[in-house]
């Protein structure tokens, strides 16, 4: 009696429990009358939608600037994720650039003056999410820009790998007036051998180099003017870098003795010829404009300025115009003419000069015989040196290329 009880209380908890807990129709049934037991599901909180931190790009220089440098080149960084791609143009034109070891992105090109410049940039965040930034800003506009040339003189301009003589200086000109000492920082002259050097400013635009002595035979010179987006004057920027580069040959140097009516030449120390000649006379006369006319040949190095087979000279190219003055004179198809200074002077063929090495009768300039200005005008070359000797009057330095006249210390000053 009392096992049968035992039974029947143990069934009616088991019931009990099963009201209590919940019953599901869900699995398997074991017959009729029979519980499928489901266990209690646990209230557990479901995970969070993975986030990432978001992505910021930074661009140099900072969107909307104005007035920036076309020298400063553009960066382009990401925090918090990957920079995957980076364009930059300004209207059609492109700028090119390349992306760093650390991640970030570098233009490789400087950039041009008064442009609006579009930085395109993609970057993906820590889950792989692109996103695309745009900024803009504007380049500075110059209110005034200076070209450059290299002159093998006034009248010459420098031609790229030709070879000179060892009186050439360098010549860098401007095309409007420039701050001298930020155009000297601007250019860059490397030389083989290396020598040192000065700069010389014939005006506010114009400017030459010289080392201490004559250039050594075979001397190779670059010169490089770094002068885009460099400030020049106070308004006044580079129109852009240029560079050229020239080379010396064998030493030319000719000495002509006002005393002796003599001209020698000597190439690499070594004489090669003499020639009769007849300097100028001295004495002057006045100008159309009241200034001085000089008749002796200026003394001191000159440097070879250019050639001409046949030339018409006059007394009118330095001022004397008048027929009935007795200096006045027009000479037509002289011939083999090699110039030395901008006021007239050469080196040509006096066939009319009875007095070659004897006497001093021309007007400044020296004359030769025709076998001789041949032998002159075939053999000389731009930036050989014809240096006067035991005259009255020196050739200024702005007189041709008179960088010579003046000894190395003094050279440059004002």
């Amino acid at each position: 009696m009392i096992k049968r009880r035992k039974v029947i209380i143990g069934t009616m908890g088991a019931a009990a429990a099963a009201a209590a807990a919940g019953c599901s129709s869900r699995g398997s049934t074991a017959g009729a009358g029979s519980t499928t037991w489901v266990e209690p599901v646990a209230n557990v909180e479901q995970p969070a939608a993975a986030t990432a931190t978001p992505v910021s790009v930074i661009v140099t220089p900072e969107t909307g600037a104005t007035e920036v440098s076309p020298l400063k080149p553009i960066v382009v960084t990401v925090q918090d994720g990957t920079l995957k791609s980076v364009k930059v143009t300004a209207a059609k034109a492109k700028v090119d650039g390349e992306m760093q070891s650390d991640g970030s992105w570098k233009s490789t090109s400087d950039l041009a003056y008064g442009k609006k410049y579009k930085v395109t940039a993609e970057a993906a965040d820590g889950l792989g999410v692109t996103t695309t930034k745009e900024f803009t800003f504007t380049t500075l506009k110059p209110e005034a820009v200076a070209k450059v040339t290299f002159q093998a003189n006034a009248m010459v301009a420098l031609q790229e790998g030709k070879t000179y003589g060892v009186g050439q200086p360098v010549i860098v000109a401007f095309s409007r007036a420039v701050n001298k000492a930020a155009a000297e920082k601007a250019i860059e002259i490397t030389t083989s051998p290396s020598v040192e050097g000065k700069f010389y400013w014939k005006d506010d635009r114009t400017v030459h180099w010289r080392p201490a002595k004559y250039w050594a035979a075979g001397t190779r010179i670059k010169v490089s003017v770094n002068a885009f987006g460099q400030k020049l004057g106070k308004k006044t920027y580079g129109s852009k870098n240029v560079s050229t580069s020239f080379k010396i040959g064998r030493e030319l140097i000719a000495i002509s003795d006002n005393r002796t009516h003599m001209t020698k030449v000597y190439i690499d120390g070594k004489l090669v010829r003499t020639m009769k000649s007849s300097l100028g006379k001295g004495g002057g006369t006045t100008g159309a404009n009241g200034q001085k006319v000089s008749y002796w040949t200026a003394g001191g190095p000159h440097v070879v300025l250019g050639k001409k087979r046949k030339h018409t000279m006059s007394s009118a190219s330095y001022g004397v115009t008048d027929k009935n003055d007795p200096n006045y004179y027009v000479s037509e198809n002289i011939e083999f003419c090699t110039r030395i200074s901008y006021s007239g002077e050469y080196l040509h063929a006096a066939p009319w000069n009875g007095s070659l090495g004897r006497a001093n009768l021309s007007h400044g300039c020296i004359n030769l015989s025709t076998a001789d200005a041949k032998w002159v005008y075939n053999n000389f070359i731009l930036g050989d040196i014809v240096d006067v000797k035991n005259t009255p009057r020196e050739l200024p330095i702005w007189n041709g290329l008179g960088d010579w006249t003046v000894s190395f210390d003094r050279y440059g000053r004002d």
